[in-house]
């Protein structure tokens, strides 16, 4: 049977290349071809799309649900959903993690990707709890990914005991994530051997072509048993976006593992989206940087844009001359804190610290508040023992938290929607609300505004 494959163009490929900017007006003319391409399903929706909607798109990211359901009739649809984040950048309470994938559902999302950025299993729980009561009433699937990273204490073996504990969790599926696209071919092959030798669900994995291996581990993950891989189409792949699907389909065409794609509905949806993509070009919001490969990641394990983020930062400082010295300290930064995976948020918040360190020239002689409520126990449980004299110094006595950082998050939904009744027509409202609320009211209350009507004035015209 051939390699399924997940075309990820339209959510994780214009987050990573264009900053989540397509628009419901660019989307559906191409999701409508690649609903008829033979996909094992679309990602459409989750990450940063639903933030992006509403914060610079003017849109209402419910309503680009349905539409997008409307236009693939044929084809499952995919969301990333971040564990007790939800979508955004806190933990919120259980009921609202379970309302929204009960919606999310609802208007038409089959596959939930849930993970968590730690790998921490508690912060997985309610959606993976709530995905699995309403999974039968909408033709769900719980996906538990896992964030791929490399360290010493993230070894094969860690990967697979984790495996083994989300197929008991109630996962469908287990994606090993790769955010930073720093999991070599060779590796690959052997993670899913001994994955494969280890689980019984299907495997997929998501990577990306900045260290330019993708396409490589790709090969190697497929000829080691793994059943699912994500793709983008050309348009939005290669670069900080994912492999191509049109070059996949034709590498594997003829083989055991042929995903057996439709290449002419994929010729079709690629010129619409190319179309796109040269208009984002041609207004500079689609910067070429994205498009090349960095091999540096490789060699320092940092993913592409948190490389970005510390050039920006040192070029604001005019310390462009402590680059190298950066990135010298962001492993003994990691290391302190306990190896967490240099995703989003933690990748931000480990760059930062390692800059602090080196321009006040004295370690943890300043700290973003995000390091200090990480070191509290705020984010979850770090993967490794955290330095214990980095965290006296930088939170003295404060309390650390062993529970589960949600444990003490009262619920929100009710409150919510009391506090914005007057703007909230609907419990989709309340959500985008609880998870944006700056942004998310600003939106609604331009929405929903009373239209001026036209004054009409009536008068008589007398001829005479």
């Amino acid at each position: 049977m051939g390699v399924k494959i997940v075309d990820t163009s339209l959510r994780d490929g214009h987050q990573s290349l264009i900053a989540t900017r397509l628009s419901t007006k660019d989307i559906l003319p191409v999701a409508e071809l690649l609903d008829k391409a033979g996909y094992h399903a679309l990602e459409v929706w989750g990450g940063a799309t639903f933030d992006a909607c509403l914060r610079f798109l003017n849109e209402d990211p419910w309503e680009r649900l349905d539409a997008i359901r409307k236009a693939c009739p044929n084809t499952k649809l995919q969301m990333l959903f971040r564990g007790q984040n939800i979508l955004g950048y806190r933990h919120y309470s259980d009921e609202v993690v379970e309302k929204f994938v009960q919606k999310s559902l609802e208007h038409g999302i089959n596959i939930i990707r849930i993970f968590d950025a730690l790998n921490d299993l508690r912060n997985l729980k309610s959606a993976v709890d709530a995905t699995n009561k309403y999974k039968s009433q909408y033709d769900g699937h719980c996906q538990i990914a896992l964030s791929y990273t490399t360290s010493p204490v993230h070894t094969i073996d860690y990967y697979v005991e984790l495996a083994k504990e989300v197929e008991k969790m109630g996962a469908d599926s287990i994606c090993i994530k790769d955010m930073a696209g720093v999991l070599l071919p060779s590796d690959a092959y052997e993670l899913f051997s001994r994955l494969k030798q280890s689980v019984s669900l299907p495997l997929e994995l998501h990577t990306h072509c900045t260290g330019g291996i993708a396409e490589m581990t790709v090969l190697r993950a497929i000829e080691a048993g793994c059943d699912i891989v994500d793709t983008a189409l050309s348009p939005l792949s290669g670069g900080t976006s994912q492999p191509c699907t049109e070059s996949l389909q034709y590498a594997l065409s003829g083989t055991e593992y042929d995903p057996k794609l439709n290449l002419d509905y994929l010729k079709k949806a690629c010129e619409k989206l190319t179309v796109v993509k040269d208009a984002f070009l041609k207004e500079g919001k689609l910067n070429p940087k994205a498009l090349t490969v960095n091999p540096n990641i490789l060699k320092y394990q940092v993913p592409g844009g948190m490389l970005s983020n510390l050039m920006s930062q040192l070029q604001g400082q005019g310390a462009m001359d402590k680059y190298e010295e950066v990135l010298r300290e962001i492993p003994r930064v990691r290391k302190d804190l306990g190896y967490p995976p240099l995703v989003t948020p933690l990748s931000q918040m480990v760059g930062t610290q390692a800059v602090m360190n080196v321009l006040f020239g004295e370690r943890y002689k300043a700290c973003p508040k995000e390091i200090i409520e990480y070191l509290k126990g705020n984010y979850g449980k770090a993967p490794a023992e955290v330095n214990e004299d980095v965290r006296k110094k930088i939170i003295g006595d404060a309390e650390v938290i062993t529970y589960r950082p949600a444990d003490k998050i009262a619920p929100e939904f009710d409150a919510m929607k009391e506090k914005y009744g007057d703007i909230c027509k609907c419990d989709e409202d309340v959500l985008s609300c609880a998870l944006f609320e700056n942004v998310a009211v600003k939106f609604l209350e331009a929405k929903y505004a009373p239209k001026e009507k036209d004054e009409v004035v009536e008068f008589n015209v007398v001829i005479g």
